[in-house]
């Protein structure tokens, strides 16, 4: 043994040490690839954030990054596979505002924040607020006002109930204090071709699924939701500058396993703001409309937190409930 002697007790304890995940995950991490699930299907916005995001953290971690498309349940069911997984820096998610809404939605065996380790806040994109061009209303003050003078007249359409288009329109009722008529669709292009025909009236939904018919001026643009909107975009104010207290955007984030090390987490996040500071991701993701941000894990934490308990107050008050 090279004149070197250890002790029993001691051997198992350093052989204990150099078998525990933790131990050998915050040494060598990465060495072997790296799995991001997508809890939707392929071409959507997650999609659209996480592939470039792995190609740069492969280059980045010396690591293959793979993507794995697992969807079903409003992203239930790749969440819960990510939950049970092992928290050692090898199986990530990346998910969207949804990932929130369906924790107050569904019955699902997870928490947003029980059950996972926020890594990095990706990126933020405003809402639009469209409505049909024969609605009398040419600024949010005049969309309240008609709903106020007509409870449960005007209907909004989403992409399907407990999706975070209907979340968010609730919450901007919830705001304005009035009653409006949703109207379900299996997905957003068909309410936003019902939208343009007027057999609804609104809808607040993401600038990229709409924008061929607000540049062709076949809806009104009223409102942003939050700051933050894209170079490019069309002009409009933001409802709060309306005085509503309504500020929301929709959200990319990389998620994994609850309990992961501190050296992994943090190497994570500084790879994820090294990745997301590169002016050619910054170009993809405005093509959903998005915009790169960076935070801390406690930050990104802090805005989760505001997130959940918005969501929750909205799925009581409108009695959202998928289960």
């Amino acid at each position: 043994m090279n004149g070197i002697r250890i002790g029993r007790r001691a051997a198992i304890g350093l052989g204990a040490a150099l078998a525990s995940p933790a131990v050998h995950a915050q040494g060598a991490w990465p060495n072997r690839p790296i799995r991001i699930v997508v809890p939707f299907p392929p071409g959507g916005s997650n999609d659209v954030v996480a592939r470039p995001l792995a190609e740069r953290l492969q280059q980045r971690l010396g690591q293959p990054v793979v993507i794995e498309n697992r969807a079903g349940a409003g992203g239930a069911i790749g969440a819960t596979a990510v939950s049970q997984a092992p928290a050692d820096g090898y199986t990530l998610m990346v998910s969207s505002s949804s990932f929130a809404t369906t924790s107050v939605s569904q019955r699902v065996p997870w928490g947003v924040l029980e059950n996972f380790t926020p890594i990095a806040l990706l990126a933020r994109s405003p809402f639009i607020v469209i409505v049909n061009n024969d609605l009398p209303a040419h600024s949010v003050q005049d969309l309240i006002r008609l709903a106020r003078e007509q409870p449960g007249k005007i209907d909004y359409g989403t992409s399907g109930p407990g999706g975070i288009n209907h979340f968010v329109t609730e919450y901007f009722a919830l705001r304005a204090g009035v009653r409006m008529n949703h109207v379900p669709y299996r997905g957003t292009g068909p309410a936003v071709t019902d939208l343009v025909a007027g057999h609804i009236q609104l809808m607040i939904t993401t600038l990229p699924s709409a924008a061929g018919v607000v540049r062709d001026g076949r809806v009104r643009l009223l409102a942003y939701s939050a700051a933050g909107i894209p170079d490019g975009s069309p002009p409009a104010p933001l409802v709060s500058a309306s005085g509503l207290d309504y500020d929301i955007a929709i959200w990319w984030g990389l998620f994994a396993p609850h309990g992961l090390p501190a050296p992994i987490l943090e190497k994570l996040n500084a790879e994820a703001n090294a990745a997301l500071r590169d002016p050619d991701l910054a170009r993809l993701y405005q093509g959903e409309g998005a915009r790169p941000s960076p935070e801390t894990p406690d930050a990104f934490a802090a805005m989760l937190r505001t997130d959940i308990a918005r969501w929750r107050e909205v799925a009581q008050s409108a009695n959202i409930r998928l289960d």
